[in-house]
């Protein structure tokens, strides 16, 4: 929709209108109406209260103000909060040789625990996003990034698969669950009515931006020390962020009161709302109800399939056992970090402007496409990177999360004030499918010796993502078009 461009939020004192741009805002301003204008020339009226006459200003250069609505500082403070706990995302993929060599268990064995962590990842979210509306964001990212610290802590002293599954499975993936694309989706839910999709983008880049960060930090520890360092090293990280997050995120913009980003009017804090695993149950049950969210949950089961399961679980022992050094495999996918954050925030701008369904269409189709070419890369490269290689990276990176702003979208247009909890139920099936792969890839490579059947499954399941995706129909709330675009 044509309109003025959103520039930088200026405030003037003529009578020039002012714009915005991302980011800024007008301070806010009462809806009585204007007063007349004070006479441009004599004496100004003295002050009643005070008996001062206010400083004539005529003839002065009139100030300038930046701005920047606090909004911007909350999502901040959640994107360095995510990147913080990103650590944990990390090592799966890097502990699953170690394990084996040290302990001698099987890859199945060791798939278990992660897929307990996946499962467990999304199996918390819905009820973590209920949490938040019942004791504030700030309390439960705190407790969870605790969680954390406590479960990867805990794994330096196990000697028997039960205490992985307990340390590595449980405990870090309920922490992890509460830190889940919930928590991303709540924040932006309280304090965004415009730009939505674009902030959604961001905080969900966040999460590959920390891999970018700690995949090869992590990688260089376990290879030229052990796997108990990097563990201790996930364990600090996420303490690290707890006194970030209590003194600087705030839960609701009426806590300092403000308006929501892009609204027009104040928007009262709600009450805490009792019964949080009450209300998600409930919110389950109704939305179990409607077409769409069987819909979503079956293209998102897929998504973390062929992405957390499949990639980021198996691609490193994957490219080891075609030869290719662990290091070397840790640095391909920490450049699917880099590249994940472009594409995550160039579909949060496209989410903004294109219908979502079409979007996540798209996505998946070229997804199942790269996967087909996989296994074939994967024995032409061998212990080196080749460019075909580093073309896949470079794509898979961009398309690796690109499906949660449509999706987070399709949310709120069916499902309303209830979006977050939903897609929160939604997040449990992204990682339901991400605990099958993970857990059913490693099998796959201990009876069949090769990864290629998992690779090719993956990559039908993706064309049968993007069929079910153009299945969705229409919400009943139009997606709002940001002015300027």
């Amino acid at each position: 929709m044509a309109g003025t461009p959103k520039l930088l939020g200026v405030t003037q004192n003529d009578a020039t209108p002012t714009t915005t741009a991302p980011g800024t805002q007008q301070e806010p301003t009462s809806d009585l109406p204007t007063p007349p204008a004070a006479p441009t020339s004599g004496p100004r009226p003295a002050d009643p209260a005070s008996g001062t006459r206010p400083a004539d200003l005529s003839g002065r250069r009139r100030t300038r103000r930046l701005v920047v609505h606090r909004a911007w500082f909350v999502a901040a403070v959640t994107f360095v909060t995510i990147i913080g706990a990103a650590a944990f995302r990390s090592l799966p993929g890097l502990l699953i040789d170690p394990l084996h060599q040290e302990f001698d268990w099987s890859r199945g064995t060791i798939g278990l625990a992660v897929s307990v962590n996946l499962a467990l990842y999304g199996l918390t979210a819905p009820f973590a996003a209920a949490l938040m509306d019942r004791f504030g964001i700030r309390r439960v990212v705190a407790v969870a990034l605790t969680v954390i610290a406590l479960g990867s802590g805990m794994t330096v002293w196990m000697t028997a698969p039960w205490q992985l599954l307990l340390c590595w499975g449980v405990l870090v993936g309920l922490g992890s669950g509460s830190m889940a694309l919930a928590f991303a989706a709540t924040v932006t839910n309280r304090w965004f009515t415009e730009r939505r999709g674009l902030v959604t983008g961001i905080l969900t880049a966040a999460s590959a931006s920390g891999q970018l960060i700690f995949l090869p930090l992590l990688s260089w520890i376990v290879e030229e020390h052990d796997w108990r360092p990097a563990a201790v090293t996930v364990a600090l990280a996420a303490l690290a962020v707890v006194p970030f997050v209590w003194l600087l995120l705030r839960d609701h913009p009426a806590d300092v009161g403000l308006k929501p980003y892009g609204s027009r009017e104040f928007v009262e804090k709600p009450a805490p709302v009792p019964g949080a695993a009450r209300r998600a149950v409930k919110v389950l049950f109704s939305a179990a109800r409607t077409g769409p969210f069987w819909l979503l949950a079956g293209t998102f089961a897929i998504c973390g399939a062929s992405t957390n399961g499949l990639i980021q679980t198996h691609f490193i022992p994957a490219a080891h056992d075609d030869h290719m050094p662990i290091t070397t495999a840790a640095s391909l996918l920490a450049v699917i970090g880099v590249f994940d954050v472009v594409g995550t925030v160039a579909s949060g701008w496209f989410t903004d402007r294109f219908e979502a369904r079409r979007l996540l269409a798209v996505y998946y189709a070229l997804r199942g496409i790269s996967l087909l070419f996989l296994p074939m890369l994967l024995a032409l490269g061998g212990p080196s990177v080749r460019p075909p290689m580093i073309f896949f990276i470079v794509f898979y990176g961009l398309d690796w999360v690109a499906t949660v702003p449509p999706t987070l979208a399709l949310c709120r247009e069916h499902y309303g004030e209830d979006s977050a909890i939903v897609f929160g139920w939604v997040l449990a099936s992204h990682q339901v499918g991400a605990a099958l792969i993970a857990f059913l890839g490693g099998v796959a490579r201990d009876v069949f010796g090769s990864y290629d059947m998992v690779w090719y499954a993956s990559g039908a399941l993706c064309a049968a993502a993007a069929l079910m995706a153009l299945v969705i129909r229409r919400g009943r709330t139009a997606v709002p078009v940001v002015a300027g675009a």
